[in-house]
């Protein structure tokens, strides 16, 4: 069912006159009833096409320059004299995004008043920036608008004395180019816009790049005519030349920063990477295009991490995030596991995304992100899984209505683990026996997870662990296996070191809604276990403990 009219569109319905809406294309983007009427054309057949179809041969390039006059096709294929005073809508770089106006039939006036139309049109047009122009074989300009000597520096008279004036100020090294493109407007067989670019010799000796927008029109018995306009897009270029200078400059700082670079085609599936990132995944013999963009990365990325990452640009894409960042676990090409993190942002079009590009970074290299001395994930990687999990299981609690049952895939649970005793042994055996010690407890603790958990050392002797897809008892019975296997003694060398853990467990069915929420339940409840030699301690929110 169509949506209701707004007042101001039930008003657009109900005019005499036809309402005409284009792009930045001409594409007509709305018309109302009284387009039908008056022109005999329907509206939903009429929607899509150029309004410069619909527009005499002869009058299209006038239309294009701003003149609001002009012939316009009927449905019985005569034209018609037409007034549409076109009113551009710009974006905030002064770029036209739309145009509308009233299109009115104005063939009964008279053909002496189009003619003085025309001519204040002509007066119009040598206010505006560019150079008006209109030109013939043989005959050279036989019109020029008085701008010419503003910009270029020459008078009027000077320019249209000589036939050969444009092509003899015309820079050297853009000359052959700009003949090739003017002999094919003088000699063609048919009308048709076209547009060229080049430098111009100014009076003064200055070098000003010119666009020239240009129509020939081809009328039998009669040499080819072109009109245009020469705009000054001396500055425009400039700043072209500096945004070369800078991707060249961000390439290098790229190259600086150890990132691999990528860039996906939604569209198309086809994804680009650099060199730089196939190095990362341990790929350097591949190619760089990959046809099937996201089979490619689920190649790369460990089974157990699929449904987070999809996710996460995923909900990029639906408007919940202004960009993503995972980290996740890779299949190196030399067969071990390695911690990465993937980031990029979408470009929309139409509200539909298009392309994704970012960057890659292996973890052991960043860090903030990855603790050397364990060889475990840091703070900011466990936070960004954290943020995942809630996401999901926020996501899994509305599509089902209350929060999702036991045993439920977005369900998860939260440890903090903190050493009994720790700083006694780095006091008492030094701190090269405390750092063997960390170590060994890191690899006990990923004895004791499966696959899809998270071990991560937050700082000193502290670790989190994050439990996904688990519920609440076997969450509590996951924290005691680690206390039992933390609580066996060490071996270090000629030393034997006892240091124990107290856990404290917080699980999703708390609902809390932010990383530092859980972290912070966390922590009260480990906190609960050291004071109270508790071992572990189960979050409740009312104080209790379990």
């Amino acid at each position: 069912m169509p949506a209701p009219l707004t007042p101001s569109e039930e008003l657009l319905q109900l005019l005499p006159d036809a309402v005409v809406q284009t792009d930045a294309w001409w594409i007509i983007t709305y018309l109302n009833p009284a387009w039908h009427k008056l022109t005999g054309h329907p509206v939903e057949r009429t929607l899509g096409q150029s309004l410069l179809d619909f527009v005499h041969p002869d009058d299209t390039g006038a239309l294009r320059a701003g003149m609001p006059v002009f012939r316009l096709r009927f449905a019985d294929s005569a034209h018609r004299w037409m007034r549409l005073q076109l009113h551009p809508k710009t974006d905030a770089a002064d770029r036209v995004i739309s145009r509308q106006g009233v299109l009115i039939e104005i063939t009964e006036i008279g053909e002496q008043v189009l003619m003085e139309d025309r001519q204040r049109f002509l007066r119009l047009l040598e206010t505006i920036d560019g150079v008006v122009w209109e030109a013939e074989l043989g005959v050279g300009n036989t019109f020029l608008s008085p701008q010419v000597e503003r910009l270029f520096g020459y008078s009027v008279e000077e320019w249209r004395a000589d036939p050969g004036f444009w092509r003899a100020h015309v820079h050297p090294d853009d000359l052959a180019e700009a003949l090739v493109i003017d002999d094919a407007a003088y000699y063609a067989k048919h009308s048709y816009a076209y547009e060229m670019s080049y430098r111009l010799i100014a009076k003064s000796g200055d070098v000003v790049w010119v666009r020239d927008l240009c129509r020939v029109d081809v009328d039998d018995g009669r040499p080819n005519r072109m009109i245009g306009l020469m705009i000054d897009v001396t500055e425009q270029k400039s700043t072209e030349l500096e945004l070369v200078r800078s991707d060249n400059r961000y390439a290098l700082a790229t190259r600086g920063s150890n990132d691999g670079i990528w860039d996906w085609n939604l569209q198309t599936d086809v994804l680009h990477v650099s060199q730089r990132f196939h190095e990362i995944v341990g790929l350097d013999d591949t190619g760089h295009l990959h046809e099937n963009g996201w089979q490619f990365l689920q190649q790369l990325i460990d089974p157990d991490d699929h449904q987070r990452v999809e996710a996460a640009y995923r909900r990029h894409l639906s408007g919940h995030h202004p960009n993503f960042s995972v980290d996740f676990r890779a299949r190196h090409g030399s067969g071990r596991l390695v911690w990465l993190n993937w980031r990029g942002i979408a470009q929309f079009e139409n509200g539909t995304a298009v392309r994704m590009a970012g960057s890659l970074s292996d973890l052991a290299e960043r860090g903030s992100s990855y603790d050397a001395l364990t060889n475990l994930p840091g703070r900011p990687l466990f936070r960004d899984r954290l943020e995942h999990a809630i996401a999901l299981h926020r996501d899994g609690a509305s599509k089902g209505g209350d929060a999702p049952s036991p045993g439920h895939t977005t369900t998860f649970a939260v440890l903090l683990l903190d050493l009994d005793r720790f700083k006694a042994v780095n006091d008492s055996l030094g701190h090269h026996v405390g750092d063997q010690l960390l170590q060994q407890v890191a690899r006990r603790l990923e004895t004791c997870v499966r696959p899809i958990d998270l071990v991560a050392r937050m700082s000193g002797d502290e670790f989190n662990v994050l439990l996904e897809s688990i519920d609440p008892e076997g969450a509590a019975d996951r924290a005691r296996q680690m206390a039992a296997a933390l609580a066996t003694p060490y071996r270090i060398g000629p030393h034997t070191v006892t240091c124990g853990a107290s856990i404290g467990v917080v699980g999703s069915q708390a609902g809390f809604a932010t990383t530092d929420d859980y972290l912070r339940a966390a922590d009260a409840a480990m906190y609960q276990a050291k004071s109270q030699a508790l071992g572990v301690c189960v979050f409740s929110g009312n104080g209790d403990t379990n």
